[in-house]
Protein backbone atom coordinates (compact mmCIF):
# COMPACT_ATOMS: atom_id res chain seq x y z
CA UNK A 1 0.00 0.00 0.00
CA UNK A 2 1.50 3.56 -1.30
CA UNK A 3 -0.61 6.23 -0.62
CA UNK A 4 1.57 9.71 -0.03
CA UNK A 5 -0.64 12.56 1.19
CA UNK A 6 1.25 13.84 3.83
CA UNK A 7 4.13 14.84 2.00
CA UNK A 8 4.10 18.25 0.08
CA UNK A 9 4.96 18.90 -3.54
CA UNK A 10 7.58 20.78 -4.02
CA UNK A 11 8.08 23.85 -5.94
CA UNK A 12 7.99 23.40 -9.46
CA UNK A 13 7.26 20.06 -9.43
CA UNK A 14 5.29 18.38 -12.20
CA UNK A 15 1.70 19.59 -10.05
CA UNK A 16 2.81 23.19 -9.71
CA UNK A 17 1.69 25.56 -6.94
CA UNK A 18 -1.26 26.97 -6.95
CA UNK A 19 -2.70 25.18 -10.12
CA UNK A 20 -6.09 23.11 -9.41
CA UNK A 21 -6.80 19.59 -10.79
CA UNK A 22 -9.78 17.89 -11.13
CA UNK A 23 -9.36 14.00 -10.47
CA UNK A 24 -12.22 11.35 -11.35
CA UNK A 25 -12.69 7.91 -10.74
CA UNK A 26 -14.04 4.98 -13.01
CA UNK A 27 -13.31 1.23 -13.17
CA UNK A 28 -10.47 0.15 -14.76
CA UNK A 29 -11.24 -1.43 -18.30
CA UNK A 30 -9.31 -3.91 -20.20
CA UNK A 31 -7.47 -1.48 -22.30
CA UNK A 32 -6.47 0.27 -19.15
CA UNK A 33 -5.09 -3.45 -18.42
CA UNK A 34 -0.97 -2.21 -19.80
CA UNK A 35 -1.36 1.23 -19.20
CA UNK A 36 -1.63 0.20 -15.12
CA UNK A 37 0.12 -2.43 -15.42
CA UNK A 38 3.40 -0.10 -16.40
CA UNK A 39 1.86 2.91 -13.72
CA UNK A 40 2.23 0.15 -10.89
CA UNK A 41 5.72 -0.72 -11.38
CA UNK A 42 7.40 2.53 -11.39
CA UNK A 43 4.61 3.43 -8.12
CA UNK A 44 6.21 0.17 -6.51
CA UNK A 45 9.64 -0.12 -8.24
CA UNK A 46 11.74 1.92 -5.43
CA UNK A 47 9.15 0.05 -2.63
CA UNK A 48 10.18 -3.53 -3.69
CA UNK A 49 13.86 -2.27 -3.44
CA UNK A 50 13.03 -2.21 0.21
CA UNK A 51 10.15 -5.13 0.96
CA UNK A 52 10.39 -8.42 1.52
CA UNK A 53 7.30 -9.36 0.31
CA UNK A 54 6.19 -8.09 -3.35
CA UNK A 55 3.56 -5.34 -3.25
CA UNK A 56 2.42 -6.07 -6.69
CA UNK A 57 1.87 -9.49 -8.16
CA UNK A 58 5.93 -10.42 -9.87
CA UNK A 59 4.22 -11.28 -13.17
CA UNK A 60 1.66 -9.46 -15.99
CA UNK A 61 0.16 -12.97 -16.41
CA UNK A 62 -1.02 -12.78 -12.66
CA UNK A 63 -2.58 -9.04 -13.10
CA UNK A 64 -4.02 -10.42 -16.07
CA UNK A 65 -6.11 -12.47 -13.71
CA UNK A 66 -7.39 -10.43 -11.00
CA UNK A 67 -8.91 -8.65 -13.99
CA UNK A 68 -10.69 -11.96 -14.66
CA UNK A 69 -11.47 -12.55 -11.12
CA UNK A 70 -15.10 -11.99 -9.84
CA UNK A 71 -15.64 -9.95 -6.49
CA UNK A 72 -12.46 -7.88 -7.23
CA UNK A 73 -13.28 -4.42 -8.13
CA UNK A 74 -10.39 -2.39 -9.83
CA UNK A 75 -10.53 1.11 -10.21
CA UNK A 76 -8.55 4.40 -11.92
CA UNK A 77 -8.13 8.16 -10.81
CA UNK A 78 -6.97 10.54 -13.10
CA UNK A 79 -6.75 14.23 -13.92
CA UNK A 80 -7.11 16.07 -16.90
CA UNK A 81 -4.36 17.73 -18.55
CA UNK A 82 -4.92 19.51 -21.76
CA UNK A 83 -7.19 17.11 -23.62
CA UNK A 84 -5.61 14.08 -22.32
CA UNK A 85 -6.62 12.15 -18.75
CA UNK A 86 -3.37 10.95 -17.07
CA UNK A 87 -3.75 8.15 -14.78
CA UNK A 88 -2.53 9.13 -10.92
CA UNK A 89 -3.89 6.39 -9.16
CA UNK A 90 -5.13 2.65 -8.93
CA UNK A 91 -6.86 0.76 -5.87
CA UNK A 92 -8.08 -3.14 -5.82
CA UNK A 93 -10.11 -4.14 -3.14
CA UNK A 94 -12.75 -7.20 -2.63
CA UNK A 95 -15.67 -8.18 -0.47
CA UNK A 96 -14.63 -11.20 -0.02
CA UNK A 97 -10.90 -13.40 0.75
CA UNK A 98 -11.25 -14.20 -3.27
CA UNK A 99 -8.19 -15.71 -5.35
CA UNK A 100 -5.85 -18.99 -5.56
CA UNK A 101 -3.68 -17.72 -3.27
CA UNK A 102 -6.24 -17.15 0.61
CA UNK A 103 -3.55 -17.04 3.10
CA UNK A 104 -6.66 -15.35 5.06
CA UNK A 105 -8.26 -17.08 7.68
CA UNK A 106 -12.17 -15.79 6.95
CA UNK A 107 -12.83 -17.24 10.87
CA UNK A 108 -11.08 -14.28 12.47
CA UNK A 109 -13.26 -12.34 10.98
CA UNK A 110 -16.34 -14.03 11.36
CA UNK A 111 -15.34 -14.54 15.08
CA UNK A 112 -15.22 -11.36 15.63
CA UNK A 113 -18.27 -10.01 13.70
CA UNK A 114 -16.22 -8.24 11.45
CA UNK A 115 -17.79 -7.86 7.41
CA UNK A 116 -14.67 -6.50 6.05
CA UNK A 117 -13.86 -5.22 2.85
CA UNK A 118 -10.19 -6.10 1.50
CA UNK A 119 -7.98 -3.49 0.39
CA UNK A 120 -5.43 -5.58 -2.11
CA UNK A 121 -3.54 -2.32 -3.44
CA UNK A 122 -3.77 1.68 -3.47
CA UNK A 123 -1.21 3.26 -5.29
CA UNK A 124 -0.51 7.01 -5.84
CA UNK A 125 1.34 8.24 -8.65
CA UNK A 126 5.11 9.59 -6.78
CA UNK A 127 4.78 12.94 -9.18
CA UNK A 128 0.87 14.28 -7.30
CA UNK A 129 1.96 13.02 -3.71
CA UNK A 130 0.73 15.74 -1.36
CA UNK A 131 -2.14 17.26 -3.01
CA UNK A 132 -5.32 15.14 -1.65
CA UNK A 133 -5.23 12.01 -4.17
CA UNK A 134 -4.71 9.72 -1.52
CA UNK A 135 -7.19 10.59 0.39
CA UNK A 136 -10.02 11.26 -2.23
CA UNK A 137 -9.02 7.17 -3.03
CA UNK A 138 -9.77 6.64 0.11
CA UNK A 139 -13.17 8.12 0.48
CA UNK A 140 -14.02 6.14 -2.24
CA UNK A 141 -13.12 3.30 -0.91
CA UNK A 142 -14.90 4.04 1.87
CA UNK A 143 -17.68 5.13 0.36
CA UNK A 144 -18.09 1.84 -1.81
CA UNK A 145 -17.63 -0.28 1.53
CA UNK A 146 -20.47 1.68 3.26
CA UNK A 147 -22.74 0.85 0.63
CA UNK A 148 -21.98 -2.78 0.98
CA UNK A 149 -22.34 -3.24 4.49
CA UNK A 150 -19.16 -3.59 5.27
CA UNK A 151 -17.81 -3.18 9.28
CA UNK A 152 -14.67 -2.30 8.29
CA UNK A 153 -11.41 -2.00 6.00
CA UNK A 154 -8.50 -4.65 5.86
CA UNK A 155 -5.58 -4.13 4.79
CA UNK A 156 -1.61 -5.00 4.53
CA UNK A 157 1.57 -2.42 4.68
CA UNK A 158 4.93 -2.87 5.00
CA UNK A 159 6.14 -1.94 8.54
CA UNK A 160 9.34 0.55 6.96
CA UNK A 161 6.89 2.29 4.82
CA UNK A 162 6.58 4.89 7.27
CA UNK A 163 4.68 7.20 4.46
CA UNK A 164 1.59 4.88 4.33
CA UNK A 165 1.50 4.31 7.84
CA UNK A 166 1.20 7.70 8.98
CA UNK A 167 -1.49 7.87 6.04
CA UNK A 168 -3.57 5.24 7.68
CA UNK A 169 -2.87 5.67 11.68
CA UNK A 170 -4.21 9.66 11.08
CA UNK A 171 -7.60 7.29 9.67
CA UNK A 172 -7.51 5.37 13.01
CA UNK A 173 -6.28 2.16 11.75
CA UNK A 174 -5.06 -0.20 14.20
CA UNK A 175 -2.84 -3.43 13.52
CA UNK A 176 -4.52 -6.65 13.52
CA UNK A 177 -2.66 -10.17 13.97
CA UNK A 178 0.41 -9.85 11.54
CA UNK A 179 2.99 -11.89 10.64
CA UNK A 180 6.49 -10.49 11.25
CA UNK A 181 9.58 -11.61 9.14
CA UNK A 182 12.41 -12.30 11.71
CA UNK A 183 16.04 -13.03 9.99
CA UNK A 184 19.60 -13.74 11.64
CA UNK A 185 22.90 -14.20 10.14
CA UNK A 186 24.92 -16.99 10.56
CA UNK A 187 27.99 -17.72 10.91
CA UNK A 188 29.48 -21.31 10.08
CA UNK A 189 32.87 -22.56 9.90
CA UNK A 190 32.68 -25.84 7.74
CA UNK A 191 30.37 -28.18 6.05
CA UNK A 192 29.64 -30.73 8.44
CA UNK A 193 28.61 -30.39 12.35
CA UNK A 194 31.02 -31.51 14.90
CA UNK A 195 30.28 -35.11 16.98
CA UNK A 196 27.68 -33.88 19.55
CA UNK A 197 26.96 -35.95 22.66
CA UNK A 198 23.22 -36.97 23.34
CA UNK A 199 21.18 -37.19 26.53
CA UNK A 200 18.68 -40.62 26.33
CA UNK A 201 16.11 -40.33 28.57
CA UNK A 202 15.34 -43.90 30.68
CA UNK A 203 12.12 -45.74 29.92
CA UNK A 204 10.15 -44.29 32.60
CA UNK A 205 12.19 -41.75 33.55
Amino acid sequence: MLPADDVPETPGGPVGIGLELEVRVRRMHRRDINRVWEFLKRVFRDVNRETVEYQRPRHKKHFLEIYEEDGIEQLVFEIKRGHKFELVGYAEYAYEIVGSDKWMNPRYFEMRGMRPLFVEEIAVHPDYHGIGIGSYMFEQIEHAAQLRGCTHIVLEVAENNQEALRFYRKRNFQKLDAAVFLSRKLETDGDLLNPRMLTRRLPGG
